[in-house]
């Protein structure tokens, strides 16, 4: 994973396929709020990151997010606000930038869910990490032809080291993992909807890929 490169959602191909087909469906948002103080109005509503390994579905579940959430790629987003620019095969983002800038362009172009691999990274203590089983994922990124077979590799084994969940918890963020795994996208977005407009006690830990023997075998048979 390209930690200053994300992939233009418009351009990208959905890695998360529903089993029934059908039109996108979506949801409807309640409100999910910060700690207001009395007499100051009503609290304001607090953004989360959606992160996850390429090709975990953060592309699919956004798209069936409800509007009031303005879901935006984190890459789209840069370039939008200057802190990106558009190079060959996606976005390359200038990270720093973001972060250290993040409250003047959030307010400048505020959206509720920022999406993708890099989204953990920005100053937002609340992440939603999806996961996948590392062999679900290796063929969701086989199918999708995402990348050189040395990258598809390099994702699924950071999948597997739970890389991200631990850059997240690195950084402090309150985390709640969503295993996307042999699940819809309509279902995982109901899931990341309550996430979102509920909040709740952060909750991870329970995917531990890595005690998976299959795991292992496939991590060595995708080396390169």
């Amino acid at each position: 994973m390209d930690r200053r490169r994300s992939r233009p959602a418009a351009t990208g191909r959905s890695t998360l396929e529903s089993p029934t087909p059908g039109p996108r469906r979506r949801l409807v948002a309640g409100a999910r709020t910060g700690s207001g103080a009395p007499g100051h109005g009503p609290p304001e509503r607090r953004p989360i990151a959606l992160s996850g390994t390429p090709g975990t579905g953060k592309t699919s579940v956004a798209a069936r997010l409800p509007p009031s959430l303005s879901p935006v790629e984190v890459g789209e987003w840069a370039v939008a606000v200057g802190a990106g620019r558009r190079s060959r095969g996606g976005v390359t983002v200038d990270l720093p930038l973001l972060g250290h800038r993040f409250a003047a362009f959030h307010r400048r172009d505020p959206h509720m869910v920022y999406v993708g691999h890099l989204a953990h990274l920005l100053p937002i203590p609340d992440v939603v990490v999806l996961r996948c089983h590392p062999i679900e994922l290796g063929r969701r990124l086989d199918a999708a032809g995402r990348g050189e077979p040395a990258e598809r590799a390099e994702n699924v084994a950071a999948e597997a080291l739970d890389v991200i969940l631990l850059e997240s918890l690195a950084l402090g963020r309150r985390v709640w993992e969503v295993d996307t795994t042999g699940r819809s996208p309509d279902s995982v977005a109901r899931t990341v909807l309550r996430r979102a407009t509920h909040g709740g006690a952060p909750r991870y830990g329970r995917t531990r890929w890595l005690g998976d023997p299959a795991v292992t075998a496939h991590l060595l048979e995708r080396t390169p």
